[in-house]
């Protein structure tokens, strides 16, 4: 089980990612304060630390400096307040992402989804692959079937597949989506994500799959829905 320290002065926001960190599938850690996220960062390991930057005693800056130091455990920044500058010194200083309130918790798993993955990646841990009901992805041999037959996707698609699909019935904005797979810094249009669902969807209905399907939820975004689930 991976291990989460949440880190916020706010208890009501730690409550609300404490309790979908859990539904995640992380053992949650929690602090209140500066010193208290210092010294469980220092003296536990964790898979991924969410540290705010307004917090009593030491603030999340000085925190994440200090845990560099002596760790390369993936963090992300949260702040009330999104200067640019904020973010780049929050970048420089070894964050690997950075967000700002007000956020849904939803967006925040997706970050935190997001970071692993792309460490994940840089660190050759274990295989990302995703089977069900016929489907098969397996992101780091790049190839997708349907009962055995493969389905070409582009390198992007195929992501997209496998983000929505381990997060079935879970709906994602586009903005989430973007965020996930192009970065906070992607400076594009968000249409570009209906562009490749729709690639995507074209592709996938050459092999029929009754079980499921890439659901347009409108004025939301989308979900891998699973039918007749129960």
């Amino acid at each position: 089980m991976q291990r989460i320290l949440i880190a916020d002065d706010s208890k009501q926001i730690v409550t609300v990612l404490e309790k979908y960190a859990k539904k995640e599938g992380f053992a949650v850690t929690v602090a209140h304060d500066g010193e208290d996220a210092l010294r469980k960062a220092l003296y536990t390991t964790f898979d991924i630390i969410l540290l705010d930057v307004m917090m009593p005693g030491k603030d999340g800056f000085e925190v994440c400096r200090e845990i560099r130091r002596n760790s390369t455990t993936p963090i992300i920044m949260i702040t009330a307040r999104g200067e640019d500058y904020e973010r780049v010194m929050g970048l420089d200083i070894g964050a690997d992402d950075y967000i700002v309130k007000p956020f849904s918790a939803n967006e925040v798993m997706a970050r935190v989804r997001a970071v692993l993955r792309r460490i994940s990646h840089k660190g050759g841990s274990a295989a990302q692959i995703f089977t069900f009901d016929g489907l098969k992805v397996d992101i780091d041999k790049h190839i997708t079937q349907i009962d055995g037959v493969e389905i070409i996707l582009t390198k992007k698609e195929a992501e997209i597949l496998y983000t929505l699909a381990t997060n079935r019935n879970k709906v994602f904005s586009r903005d989430n989506l973007v965020d996930s797979l192009w970065g906070w810094d992607y400076s594009g249009d968000t249409r570009t994500v209906d562009t490749h669902i729709k690639r995507l969807r074209a592709k996938l209905d050459e092999v029929p799959h009754p079980g499921w399907e890439i659901k347009t939820i409108w004025g939301k975004g989308y979900k891998f829905e699973v039918r007749n689930e129960k």
